[in-house]
């Protein structure tokens, strides 16, 4: 995610991975404050790239959000599926301006304990996994949407991001 700063006496409000600064107007936000900004992904790669000349790689890129578990133990998660396809769309045009991108990871593809608030309700995979804050739950499995659009996008190496 990126990060705004301003000489402006404001409160700091964007709380992201060891970032702090303040709200970009222009990005959208996290119920955690973290800023989905495809195009400052693309930008960071080009940077980068430009500057090594050296092959990159993106490691544990997703979105943490509060996932339902319906009636019929579907979950629908489009914003997930959203996210990631606008920063796989943002790769592939990092890939058309030159940048060596050898390789895109998830972030971890079962729902886990998230290291920076300790919660288990704040939700990365695409399996949702039957486990609340306390550490109660059967630790079923139930494949979400997101896991049925990223195995067809993984079987299509990134050229079929059509959502149903």
């Amino acid at each position: 995610m990126s990060s705004a700063v301003t000489t402006h006496d404001v409160k700091r409000d964007a709380k992201g991975n060891f970032v702090i600064g303040v709200k970009n107007p222009y990005l959208h936000y996290s119920e955690w404050d973290w800023a989905d900004d495809p195009d400052g992904l693309k930008y960071y790669l080009e940077l980068i790239y430009d500057r090594y000349h050296l092959p990159v790689m993106v490691v544990e890129n997703g979105l943490g959000a509060t996932d339902k578990v319906q009636a019929d133990n579907s979950i629908h998660d489009p914003y997930r599926i959203n996210y990631i396809k606008e920063h796989i769309q943002a790769m592939d045009q990092a890939i058309a301006d030159g940048v060596d991108l050898i390789g895109y990871t998830s972030w971890g593809c079962i729902d886990l304990v998230s290291a920076g608030t300790g919660q288990m309700s704040k939700r990365y995979g695409f399996i949702y996994v039957d486990r609340d804050d306390q550490g109660q739950g059967t630790l079923k499995r139930l494949p979400k949407d997101s896991f049925y659009w990223y195995k067809k996008v993984i079987a299509s190496n990134g050229q079929d991001l059509a959502v149903k």
